[in-house]
């Protein structure tokens, strides 16, 4: 038996064993078909929804196995690097198993992840500008107090956790034809593939990158490990400027195919899922949708699951993504003009919005430019209109009023 046949059985292992001890301590959730996704695709699309998992991600599966094991040989505090998800994963399973956690988590990390870690009663640490910051000050705090660090991905245990999931999928869905899972430093992926590859070995597995990091999408396909050291998306959950070398001979053997999609992809793929699919997904979460939904993955006539990864959003985030989306979309537009600063003015333009039906959701009147000329004032409308169609008839009305506007 090869080295890599003897991880793949090991690993096959640990995911029953994973299975059993996970049981009464997680969510199974659910497998829902889209009507949606499937006739956008042409394909048959299900969404395995680990954002309605305990603490709203996959990884408490890895963290609670990796733990209940640590607990079991007497382990009474561990250490962990995170930007959020796989914090609360290890806080939320060591507050159960009665172990002490410390976690160190990026210094700009959103204060909602903050503060869902320390409601779990993990002791935060704030240090540095990215997860491989945290993660160097992670090791020192580990390495200095004898606590075990729980690494959120380079580690057997936390992979044959999240591959519970794929053993999921199978139940559920016995004559999958591929899988598409989000990627950052490849634990989730690795346990999902070994665990279908198991069970199906024809299924197609395929990770789903950001575009603004891609550290193991260029190690898959480079076969060695890439590091990236400028990394930027909205997919904060996935960003790892360097992929684990475990991770990375796991998904050489065992996954199909890594692609890259990009910000703007994303945020779409999270208002669809918002809106259609009456779900709600963080940008990391949203990967594998946005690789089906931009034409990343050709999915047509396949029977599909994508795996939306977890659901911890930053309000005020999902509140501007699902903004520009509208405008991007075409279901809110900017218009401006000038207008001489007269009582009654803006009336005109308002009335005109009105005949068409439009919403008026944001009006900024500025008169104090210096690049208007006295007495006058420039008006800019935010509206919501069902297509840019309405836009275009509405510019045209405002010029038979004699009124001078554009989309801007």
């Amino acid at each position: 038996m090869s080295v890599d046949e003897k991880l793949f059985e090991e690993l096959s292992i640990r995911i029953k064993e994973a299975r059993d001890v996970l049981r009464n301590v997680i969510h199974r959730t659910p497998l829902q078909a889209s009507k949606t996704l499937s006739d956008l695709t042409n394909s048959e699309v299900y969404l395995k929804l680990e954002n309605l998992q305990k603490t709203g991600a996959f990884k408490v599966r890895g963290a609670y196995y990796k733990l209940q094991k640590l607990a079991r040989s007497g382990v009474k505090s561990v250490v962990a690097a995170s930007s959020g998800n796989h914090a609360q994963g290890v806080a939320y399973s060591a507050s159960l198993l009665g172990i002490k956690s410390t976690i160190v988590m990026p210094r700009y990390t959103p204060f909602y992840k903050v503060n869902a870690t320390k409601s779990y009663g993990a002791e935060v640490v704030l240090h540095g500008e990215t997860y491989d910051d945290a993660y160097l000050k992670a090791l020192e705090i580990a390495e200095k107090t004898g606590s075990p660090f729980v690494h959120p991905f380079n580690d057997p245990d936390i992979i044959a956790g999240q591959g519970t999931i794929g053993v999921e999928i199978f139940e559920d869905l016995s004559n999958v034809d591929l899988v598409l899972v989000p990627v950052g430093g490849g634990g989730l992926i690795s346990g999902i593939a070994v665990a279908l590859k198991k069970l199906k070995p024809d299924v197609k597995v395929v990770g789903v990158q950001p575009r603004g990091a891609p550290a193991m999408y260029l190690s898959f396909h480079e076969k060695r490990i890439v590091e990236t050291p400028q990394v930027n998306s909205i997919a904060d959950g996935v960003i790892v400027k360097r992929p684990g070398d475990l991770t990375l001979r796991i998904m050489e053997e065992f996954v199909d195919d890594v692609v890259l999609v990009d910000d703007r992809e994303i945020a779409r793929a999270m208002f669809l899922l918002l809106e259609r699919v009456k779900t709600v997904a963080e940008p990391a979460g949203a990967l594998s949708v946005a690789a089906l939904t931009s034409g990343a993955v050709s999915a047509e006539g396949k029977r599909v699951v994508a795996v939306v990864s977890g659901g911890n959003v930053d309000p005020a985030l999902l509140v501007r993504i699902l903004g520009q989306v509208l405008y991007a979309e075409g279901r809110q537009v900017r218009i401006q003009g000038v207008l001489p600063d007269k009582p009654g003015q803006l009336k005109k333009v308002i009335d005109v919005v009105s005949e068409l039906g439009l919403n008026i959701v944001e009006i900024q009147h500025e008169r104090l430019n210096p690049l208007l000329s006295p007495g006058m004032a420039q008006v800019t409308l935010g509206l919501e209109v069902p297509s840019r169609e309405y836009a275009d008839m509405l510019i045209l009305k405002l010029k038979a009023q004699g009124l001078d506007f554009k989309v801007i």
